[in-house]
């Protein structure tokens, strides 16, 4: 299966915790053990087409225990090619 980009940004509504949710999913993503990286408006992922959605099944379930109106937004890369963080951003680092 190929690697795939999916950038995951989690937008708790009417929480006064609003960090503290999204540090609730980005958890998540940590104990997956995919390869991620932490921007400021959203997580990137790196991983397959099953196992992001698997990752995107736990991160709704972890917010929505903690804020039961939660907006899930998902921008994903799939390409006949392995997709990485690195072909895209790796030069400025």
């Amino acid at each position: 299966m190929k690697t795939i980009n999916a950038a995951i940004q989690v937008l708790p509504q009417n929480v006064s915790n609003t960090y503290e949710v999204v540090d609730k999913a980005i958890e998540v993503i940590q104990k997956s053990g995919v390869k991620h990286r932490v921007c400021p408006f959203e997580t990137v992922i790196e991983t397959d087409w099953d196992n992001t959605l698997k990752i995107l099944s736990k991160i709704k379930e972890a917010v929505l225990a903690e804020a039961p109106s939660t907006l899930i937004n998902l921008k994903i890369q799939a390409s006949n090619q392995n997709v990485t963080i690195e072909d895209k951003t790796g030069k400025y680092d």
